[in-house]
């Protein structure tokens, strides 16, 4: 019979074990690194691979958090669930429930917009105050001034924190007849499952590196 602190041992060893993967699932490790001045990041989606120049300078928190999210895998097979003609592209949820979860309780303070939404350039997705966690869009178009100074619940527009550099001509063929109707709150749920199932054209980025 295996005796008392035998069992206590392996039990402590299995959850530091399980603790150790939860934190290496949900990119928790990453949660407080600050990000370079700048910092150039290739995209590789199912339309072509972009790269994506980011500037500390136009919004310090959130380039800190697209670095960190970035460097912990949460954009890899990312759905772009939502592609409104000629005017943006937007993408964030991982297909990973663990790492939705870890990240949307850590949502950032707002910042002002310095940066304008000129077609090419990449903001984080926002709702209300300081509501800003993982969901980025792309500028389709110009949106600016409207994006810039769009006042909702006291918030004024989206900053800005990165452009495309390369192959930004690959915006323009991403899968957009689904609109607005792939619905967030089932991705966070179900995934990629659900999307496949229901949007099945929809386009993805498949991985994510920072360039050195």
């Amino acid at each position: 019979m295996m005796s008392f602190s035998l069992k206590s041992s392996i039990c402590g060893f299995l959850f530091l074990v399980f603790l150790s993967c939860a934190t290496t699932r949900s990119g928790s490790k990453w949660a407080d690194k600050e990000a370079p001045s700048s910092f150039k990041a290739g995209f590789e989606t199912t339309k072509g691979a972009l790269v994506i120049e980011f500037n500390r300078e136009w919004s310090p928190l959130a380039v800190d958090r697209v670095y960190q999210l970035i460097n912990s895998g949460f954009y890899e097979d990312a759905p772009i669930y939502r592609v409104v003609e000629n005017y943006v592209a937007q993408f964030g949820i991982s297909n990973d429930s663990t790492k939705n979860s870890f990240w949307r309780k850590k949502e950032l303070i707002d910042e002002p917009v310095i940066v304008p939404n000129t077609r090419g350039t990449i903001s984080f997705a926002r709702g209300g105050p300081n509501s800003r966690g993982t969901s980025l869009f792309i500028n389709l178009k110009n949106n600016s001034p409207r994006l810039d100074t769009l006042n909702y619940q006291n918030v004024i527009g989206f900053p800005v924190i990165g452009k495309i550099i390369e192959s930004e001509s690959i915006i323009d063929s991403l899968y957009f007849k689904y609109g607005n109707n792939p619905r967030q709150d089932s991705i966070q749920v179900y995934g990629n499952k659900y999307l496949k199932r229901n949007f099945p054209e929809l386009d993805y980025i498949q991985r994510v590196t920072i360039i050195k």
